[in-house]
Order: C-alpha cells, then structure tokens, then sequence
C-alpha cells in the first residue's frame, strides 16, 4: 500500500512538473488547458451529492436517519444520474464511473444501484477514502461531471453549506463551492470540470466556472425552501446539457490555486471557531482562521481539521433541546456523571478508549463511511 502511494505521488508531481503555466483569469488561480486523452478511452467520473435534486423541495430528503423521506430522495437521484449518465454516452464518453460525494453515513450507497443505468460503474475502494481528494491521479479520467450539488455558505441556496454545516472555506481570497473543491482537486492532473446540476443559487456562485454546462434543477427561496421546475423537463435538461459538455469536454478548462495557498475557514452558527481566540500564534478574527499552505491538498487538510474543532459547539445546541425537555435537568445531571466517571477511571486504569473496529473481511466502500 505504501509503495502504491508513493508512485501516485511521483504520478502527481510529474504530471505537475509537467504542466502548463496556464493563464490566470482571477488573483489566486489559473485556468489549463486539458490534459491530453493518451489512451485513447474517454473516461468521465460522475460525483452526486443530494442537497441539488428535481423535485427536491423536503430537507429531510438528503439526511440517512429520515428513512421514509431519504428513500424518496434516494429514488430522485437515482433519476438524475441517469438522465446525465445517458448525455455523458450521447456525447461520445467510452466509460462512466459513477462516486458518492454525499457522505450519508449509510452503510451501502445513495444510489439505487438495481436501478442505475447499467452503462456506469461505482467507485469502490478496498478502505475508506475521501472522493474529492483522494481519487485524483493522472491519466485515469478525461472530465468530471457534478450532480444534485449545492451552493456555498452564505448563498442562501436550498441547504447550502460547504462540506457540512455552517463552514466558509477561502482559498487565495477566493470563497468556494464544493463543486470548485472537485475541481480544483482534478486540476492539478489538468482534468475539467465539464458540468454541473443544482439550484439557481449554486448556477450563481459557478459563474466562476463559465465554461460549464449547468443545469438549474429548482429555484431556491431560503436554504430549507425551493420552487420546484417540472422535473420530466428538468430531466431532460441534464440529459441535453450533459450531452453537449461531452461533445465539447477538450474545449473546458482545467483549474489551479496557485501555491503556496494563503487558506482561511470562516464559520457561521451552529459552528464556532471562538474557542480558539487568543490562541498565540494564530491567525483569528471575528470566527475566521488564516494560515498558509504549501499546497492545495494542505490547505483542504487543514481547513477540514478546522472544521473538527469548529463542530464542537454542535453540542451546544444538543444542551438547548436536553434543557427543553421535562427531563432535562436530571439527563444533564446523568452527563455529568458520566464525564467525571469517565475521567475517574481513564485516571484510574480503569478505562482505555475502544480500539478502532476491524474492516469485514472483502468489504468495499463507496467514501468515508
């Protein structure tokens, strides 16, 4: 396994070393021209997330433990990737591999897979993984195409966030989607992001990606809140315009941050990075933290260790709904006592924290979870 990563990061840095300079369009990244298809077989890998559906207007939709809802949301995603899969293949794509982006926590796949278009594949990796940064290696895949994404923190789209709630990732004074996050991850092996499905607000914010095709699935009105488009129209939108982007995918532009990386989280309510004020030696103001990374998957590292921290206040919230109850009081005392036990027997030698549990023999996972 260790020599497989170290080939991949010798991959990575020839196929760097190796690149264009590329023009720069904006301050703080440039924009390439795809890496050429030397094999001859035109590859398009397929992230979906949830939160960007037709006929998506119920939050509850994109979230595992809802199961009666999440199973209908599961039924409308499985519809769009096919739609987009059939435009992928329409447009001359030889493979279509299919990879959750999600994250849902569910044991097996988003996707409806006994209902996915036969032509695709998913992505499944021997161990956990994380799809947008540990997927990306040279010469594997010529395009990359984004399905039911969302906007960014701040835009008031249908359940905008970027990777998980209440975060603001800024790379070189730029503030980024997800989808932007994918991109910027492919450039660095010179493959575009070629097209992308998701509310009116997400189109807004991807105005900085001029050169894909976008599809507008349904116009948000407040981040738990959308007016829906007829979806057999939507449908056949994300077949079309999915179509066109692989007719024209070598006309698309790669994208780069230029490095070292000046990387910034900027969090909003229900997260907090407050409790790190007054820290010496870090760069903090008003819930934002600043550092230089030497490179793109260091700054996308440290930002996302930032959010671990800046998720601590969650708990918070779980206090306000404990003290709401009619129990509350004596559920908060029972806490208590098990946080002072806990520490008492850690002390003590009483207690050692679990071991992490062993992978089933042949598992394959499909991300994180």
């Amino acid at each position: 396994m260790a020599l497989r990563y170290l080939l991949l990061a010798a991959g990575l840095a020839g196929c760097m070393a190796g690149s264009p300079e590329g023009e720069s369009d904006r301050p703080g990244r440039v924009l390439l021209t795809p890496a050429p298809d030397d094999d001859g077989v035109t590859r398009v890998l397929v992230y979906h997330d949830m939160e960007g559906l037709a006929g998506q207007d119920d939050w509850r939709t994109f979230l595992f433990p809802w199961t009666e809802y999440y199973e209908e949301g599961r039924k409308l995603l499985t519809a769009d990737m096919n739609a987009v899969i059939d435009g992928l293949y329409a447009g001359g794509a030889d493979e279509v591999h299919v990879v959750d982006a999600h994250g849902s926590t569910n044991p097996e796949p988003d996707l409806l897979l006994d209902q996915l278009d036969s032509r695709a594949s998913m992505v499944y990796r021997d161990e956990p993984f994380g799809p947008y940064m540990d997927l990306t290696e040279p010469g594997v895949y010529d395009a990359i195409a984004v399905v039911a994404m969302h906007a960014k923190t701040g835009s008031v789209g249908f359940a905008s966030h970027t990777f998980t709630i209440g975060m603001e990732v800024i790379l070189n004074g730029m503030s980024i989607t997800e989808t932007e996050t994918i991109g910027y991850s492919w450039g660095r092996v010179g493959v575009p992001v070629i097209f992308a499905s998701g509310d009116d607000k997400l189109g807004k914010d991807l105005e900085t990606m001029p050169w894909i095709e976008y599809v507008i699935t349904k116009q948000a009105t407040s981040a738990s809140t959308a007016e829906l488009r007829p979806v057999d129209e939507v449908r056949r939108e994300l077949q079309q315009a999915a179509k066109r982007a692989m007719e024209n995918w070598d006309e698309a532009k790669a994208m780069r941050v230029t490095e070292p990386v000046t990387t910034a989280l900027r969090v909003v309510p229900p997260s907090t990075l407050s409790m790190l004020k007054g820290v010496p030696g870090l760069d903090y103001t008003d819930n934002q933290v600043t550092f230089e990374a030497a490179d793109y998957a260091a700054a996308i590292e440290g930002a996302q260790a930032l959010m671990n921290v800046a998720q601590t206040a969650w708990s918070d919230l779980m206090f306000e709904v404990v003290a709401a109850r009619p129990d509350g009081d004596e559920l908060q005392k029972q806490w208590l006592e098990a946080l002072v036990v806990r520490w008492f027997d850690y002390e003590s030698g009483r207690w050692t924290p679990p071991s992490r549990p062993e992978r089933e023999p042949g598992r394959k996972y499909h991300g994180s979870t």
